[in-house]
């Protein structure tokens, strides 16, 4: 029952008092961004959701366009800008994912959307990830974030969906505050300071080969 109903019905509660009381907050960043970011104040990449259906991700924008003589970017570490870097720390830069809950892409708590082009390199036990919305944050953020490795990390959304109750989303949300409040490890991408699961997998695949 939770999982069907009142999950959704939580998550449009929680994510439009949300929106609205982060407003004032979210209209000062955008015009800072607009200046800082040459009129780009968002990042939209597309993500697979629920079922693997692909949805434009909103975040705010944390990295320049900044591109070497040849016309690719550079290295993320070379874009992200100084309010960038505090707009991560403070997790302020999620605050547009608000807005794909409410559309029903997303949800406040479930396993982070990844890149589309990974969506071939999961096991059958680890597309299970794909039969819930993803969320904002997880039990995988929660448990250890940064340091865990893809398989630990996907194993977490393994055992998410599983177990999915509101007293496990409860619990995923207070951490995720407290994580937020301390500034304590609070990157939620679900790739930051990770090598392309991809190229693990594939890498993974030619040693087996040999």
């Amino acid at each position: 029952m939770y999982k069907l109903i009142f999950k959704r019905t939580i998550d449009l509660f929680l994510s439009i008092f949300g929106f609205l009381v982060l407003l004032p907050i979210t209209i000062i960043v955008y015009i800072i961004l607009l200046f800082t970011n040459k009129g780009k104040p968002l990042f939209l990449q597309p993500r697979p959701g629920k079922n693997e259906k692909v949805f434009n991700i909103y975040k705010f924008k944390t990295m320049s366009d900044a591109t070497d003589p040849q016309g690719r970017l550079l290295p993320d570490e070379d874009r992200i800008t100084k309010f960038g870097t505090f707009l991560r720390k403070t997790s302020l830069d999620e605050i547009p994912q608000l807005i794909n809950i409410i559309k029903g892409d997303m949800s406040l708590i479930g396993p982070r959307p990844l890149r589309v082009r990974y969506l071939p390199y999961y096991t059958k036990e680890e597309s299970i990830r794909h039969t819930v919305r993803p969320g904002i944050t997880g039990l995988a953020q929660v448990s250890g974030r940064n340091f865990l490795d893809w398989d630990k990390r996907l194993q977490k959304d393994i055992e998410y969906v599983n177990n999915m109750s509101f007293k496990q989303d409860f619990n995923i949300l207070v951490k995720t505050f407290v994580s937020v409040i301390t500034s304590k490890d609070v990157a939620l991408d679900g790739e930051s300071g990770m090598q392309d699961f991809d190229v693990l997998r594939q890498n993974l695949h030619k040693k087996e080969k040999c």
